[in-house]
């Protein structure tokens, strides 16, 4: 067998094919044979000599999907001229106003069809997001005096699974009009914890962005 001179370009192909198929059918019902009908040509071995599974593969679409999103994450966390309550309201806003997030939402699935994949963000968001991002900040905040807790490391995850997984449309397939009324009562929440940090702007972007699944569904 001939080898591979480009495994880099192979691999890549492999994910961008990847991405659209667990789009577009969800990631149960997207088998092997469908990424190679969708590969040209490319063999059911070149598949298995990158990636062990259907599995592996999905992990390594869900860690190129965060990777650019965490960096993000990262300067904001690493920022020392602002304050944690600042850091924290930044990151809600900055994460929403990415460009690419409209590319998502439009093409995003139905997570309820595709428990596997919504698992898969679901442990990533309490095992990485939380404790790595959310946590140094809020314990920044702790030290600066501008948030206020007992608990930080159950605060990062309720924050944080508020953020990407109650008020995410591809999880409930909730309508604008219901993404408004969950921010109110999160921002109430937030609040309720000294942090003003949910405003009219940020969830009227959660609005623009539910909209724009809507309608792509």
């Amino acid at each position: 067998m001939a080898r591979n001179k480009h495994p880099e370009e192979t691999v890549n192909l492999i994910l961008d094919t990847a991405f659209s198929l667990f789009m577009e059918k969800g990631y149960e019902h997207t088998s092997i044979q469908d990424l190679l009908n969708n590969l040209g040509g490319l063999s059911k071995g070149a598949i298995y000599h990158h990636f062990k599974s259907k599995e592996e593969i999905l992990e390594a679409v869900t860690d190129r999907m965060t990777k650019e999103s965490n960096r993000l994450l990262g300067v904001i966390r690493d920022r020392t001229d602002i304050t944690g309550r600042e850091k924290l309201k930044m990151i809600f806003a900055e994460s929403l106003k990415r460009p690419v997030q409209e590319e998502i939402f439009s093409a995003a699935p139905d997570l309820s069809r595709s428990p596997t994949l919504l698992f898969s963000m679901f442990r990533d968001t309490v095992d990485d997001v939380a404790p790595n991002y959310i946590l140094p900040v809020i314990r920044d905040g702790i030290a600066d005096g501008s948030i206020h807790t007992d608990y930080p490391e159950e605060l990062a995850e309720l924050i944080i699974l508020g953020a990407n997984v109650w008020m995410n449309p591809m999880v409930f397939g909730n309508s604008p009009e219901q993404i408004l009324r969950k921010g109110m009562v999160f921002g109430q929440m937030l609040r309720g914890f000294g942090l003003d940090i949910l405003d009219e702007e940020i969830i009227g972007r959660m609005q623009e962005l539910t909209e724009i699944y809507q309608k792509n569904r």
